[in-house]
């Protein structure tokens, strides 16, 4: 019985070992390392306006991601303000170097107050728009407003409309271009123009808050440049 019992203990000590013996000498296996899977391209709703030139690598830059915030309607009405925002910074920077160079209309500004140009060339830029009388204030902003107002009613299609195209007063053509340049053009020489503009008016833009804000935050302009005192920004009346 005694003998019995160790042929059994054997037996069970050579199958324990020769089960064991494949995971002892098992060559390791290679790490397998995770499959990475290709990003989806994403588009914006940006890709392909104008505006995009060397400044940007020929991209549309659009770190936060504004162009598709909304609807294509919404894009057009981005795009819109951009160039209505180039359009008056340009005219504003144009204005700032006519205000501070002395350059002024002959005249009277105003006959009932005896206020003339001369007298207002004298004051800062900002302080200018203060000495003009309230009436001739009002006459400025009632033409903006008819402007802006025929710019949205009487052209069509709209530009948040199929078919409209943001920035174009084709429409108002005694205002937009009265003596035909646009005209005498080809698609070219157009498309070139339009992007001048968006590139001239995004730097007016800079330059306009610039200058404005340069004699109250010292250094705020690196320029050896002796900028006028006074407010950077006034009440409309």
């Amino acid at each position: 019985r005694i003998a019995a019992v160790k042929t059994i203990i054997a037996q069970e000590m050579s199958l324990s070992l020769l089960s064991s013996a494949p995971v002892g000498f098992a060559a390791p296996l290679p790490a397998v390392r995770p499959v990475a899977q290709p990003r989806p391209l994403t588009m914006s709703a940006a890709d392909g306006m104008e505006g995009a030139a060397h400044e940007t690598g020929f991209t549309t830059w659009d770190p936060l991601g504004l162009a598709d915030l909304g609807s294509p309607a919404t894009l057009a009405f981005f795009r819109h303000a951009e160039l209505k925002h180039c359009r008056v910074a340009m005219a504003a920077f144009t204005g700032w170097l006519v205000a501070v160079s002395g350059v002024h209309f002959p005249g009277l500004c105003s006959f009932s107050e005896g206020i003339s140009f001369e007298d207002i060339s004298q004051l800062t830029p900002m302080e200018q728009w203060g000495a003009v009388p309230a009436l001739g204030k009002a006459q400025i902003l009632l033409a903006i407003g008819i402007i802006e107002h025929q710019s949205e009613w009487k052209i069509k299609p709209h530009y948040m409309a199929a078919g409209g195209k943001p920035g174009d007063l084709k429409g108002l053509k005694s205002f937009w271009d009265p003596i035909g340049l646009t005209s005498k053009m080809d698609a070219k020489k157009l498309e070139r123009q339009r992007l001048s503009e968006i590139k001239n008016g995004r730097l007016a833009m800079i330059g306009i808050v610039s200058v404005l804000i340069a004699n109250n935050m010292p250094g705020a302009i690196p320029l050896p440049i002796a900028f006028p005192a006074g407010p950077s920004l006034v009440l409309p009346f």
